[in-house]
């Protein structure tokens, strides 16, 4: 390989003996703010807020087709791309490029490992595990899904749900992750995810129009799918102040919610990573350990402990038939996929250019080796731990005779409440979970604000006040007017929308991988010590060859 094929510096940029280069911020080069990639995507929000407030209807009739046209024509990409994704990560960890640093050789992590494990959870999933902690399991237990036939009822849900809800979404965002991570730390490039498509398209391309445009999808995604999973958030906040206080789940108390917590939310953000997002992490960590331990010990603790390893090998016995389930296995396979895992994935992809941005920004100074692992292993391992013991209460509840589900009716909403209440000091519970869930909106919402800082001002790593203020509060008041509007029905609605603008990250996502593949074959540790060998071995070729000209030119005399 010649000098010519190993990456470029950045101009002006000076790397490190081990080739690292310095972000652009840090070799002194000034941030602005991308007035088009903030104005158009600024004006597209407004407009479909504007739309859903005058003709919700129409809104959702549009959304609704095009989400089942996306369903029932890509949910195959869906399904191979997540795979793909999980093989990808795990290749790059455990192959000679697993040693290469996310930065320069020898620095040291900014964050330490627990609160680094901490803030990417809060970011990844944190509302998600609170809504579907005990209610998935059970739904699984009672309705089974397909190909499933044959399989224990508990060990069979308690492996879908972790199919759902480990390796597949975490190597999602890990490759977002990684690549950014790379190309910010190890290459020098700005954080933006069109940076990390400079080896495949180059750099002029990916600084004009075409770069643009990943960027503001990026920030399109970010900014609704976080509104919807504000919603969300508000939705079960308030029917937990139902659940203690008799406060009946209104609109009108929903966007009382989402105004207080988007306050808190914004002055976090303000107050930088270190400060904010960290102290939150870590709050919620403990309580959400606090929750776990109580209701392990307060409910079917043996079968809690028998579902641990049950359900991991269930999920690895039942994982390659999981992983090929597509709608042409039956018309019942279309109808259940459409509902629960291409929902997944499409839902996973698009919260990739948040949460990946969120965890390259605190991950840098680890190895490709250390990243991977603990974005995929420790969540997965995390998420497993913490499904088995609300899935297995709530299986146990049910086999009891309880009604979690009340005959169906039931919601996402209510489920961990009706849980709560089959166990001692319900109330007291019952407020630690409205406190969690409140805390992982405002940690979440938080670092989603941060991140559209970045993409909007051109990749810095600092946003300024005004600009994170801003997304801070749209991103609040596209939550509230959509609830106020409509309720659950246009948040459903202003979900499906977020799934339909992050469609195009699925190949995104896939041409990502070969991007980083390329940039990591050309790293400078990758190649110095083979590239000498092959100069001198060329050097050595060379010297005969002249060698034997001198010969045929002494011959020839």
């Amino acid at each position: 390989m010649t000098t010519t094929d190993r990456p470029r510096e950045p101009r002006g940029a000076k790397g490190t003996k081990d080739g690292a280069v310095a972000p652009p911020e840090e070799r002194g080069e000034k941030v602005t703010t991308d007035q088009v990639v903030l104005g158009v995507v600024a004006v597209i929000a407004v407009a479909l807020v504007l739309w859903g407030s005058f003709g919700s209807e129409s809104l959702g009739n549009v959304v609704g087709d095009a989400l089942a046209w996306v369903v029932d024509g890509f949910g195959w990409l869906f399904v191979l791309a997540a795979t793909g994704f999980v093989l990808f990560s795990f290749w790059l960890a455990f192959s000679r490029y697993g040693r290469i640093p996310l930065g320069k050789e020898g620095e040291e992590p900014e964050f330490r490992t627990i609160s680094w494990i901490a803030m990417m959870f809060s970011a990844g999933m944190g509302i998600g595990l609170m809504f579907y902690g005990a209610y998935e399991p059970l739904w699984h237990f009672l309705n089974a899904p397909p190909g499933s036939e044959g399989v224990e009822p508990a060990s069979a849900a308690m492996a879908t749900t972790l199919f759902h809800w480990t390796l597949h979404p975490w190597a999602m965002y890990a490759i977002v992750g990684l690549a950014i991570a790379y190309s910010t730390y190890r290459v020098g490039r700005r954080q933006l995810i069109s940076s990390a498509f400079v080896p495949l398209f180059g750099e002029k391309r990916m600084d004009s129009l075409g770069g643009r445009a990943i960027d503001m999808l990026a920030l399109f995604a970010t900014l609704f799918g976080s509104a919807a999973s504000l919603g969300l958030g508000a939705l079960q906040i308030n029917a937990g102040l139902n659940e203690v206080g008799g406060i009946e789940p209104n609109e009108l108390v929903q966007v009382l919610i989402i105004a207080v917590l988007t306050v808190a939310f914004v002055m976090s953000a303000v107050s930088g990573i270190a400060k904010g997002i960290q102290w939150l992490a870590n709050t919620n960590m403990v309580l959400a350990i606090v929750l776990a331990a109580f209701v392990f010990l307060a409910g079917p603790t043996i079968l809690i402990l028998n579902l641990v390893p049950t359900a991991v090998g269930t999920y690895i016995a039942e994982l390659p038939g999981m992983s090929a389930l597509t709608a042409a296995n039956s018309p019942e396979a279309a109808t259940w996929l459409s509902s629960w895992t291409i929902f997944y994935w499409a839902w996973w992809v698009s919260w990739t250019p948040f949460v990946g941005m969120f965890i390259a920004r605190i991950s840098r100074g680890r190895t490709i080796r250390q990243f991977v692992v603990g974005v995929i292993l420790i969540p997965s391992t995390v998420s497993l731990v913490w499904f088995s013991i609300f899935g297995g209460a709530g299986i146990g509840a049910e086999r009891n005779g309880a009604d979690l589900t009340q005959g169906g009716e039931a919601t996402t909403d209510s489920s961990l409440f009706n849980l709560l209440n089959e166990f001692p000091l319900a109330g007291v519970t019952s407020v630690l979970v409205i406190i969690l869930v409140a805390i992982f909106f405002v940690s979440g919402a938080d670092a989603a604000s941060m991140v559209m800082g970045t993409l909007s001002q051109r990749g810095t790593q600092h946003p300024t006040r005004p600009v994170v203020i801003f997304w801070g509060v749209l991103m609040g008041a596209v939550a509230a007017v959509m609830l106020l509007l409509g309720g659950a029905t246009a948040l459903t609605g202003l979900q499906n929308l977020t799934i339909l603008a992050a469609f195009p990250f699925a190949l995104v996502m896939i041409g990502l991988c070969v991007s980083l593949a390329m940039d990591v074959r050309r790293d400078p540790m990758m190649q110095g010590p083979r590239d000498s060998i092959g100069q001198r071995a060329r050097e050595a070729v060379a010297d005969t060859e002249r060698a034997r000209e001198r010969g045929r030119g002494e011959a020839r005399r």
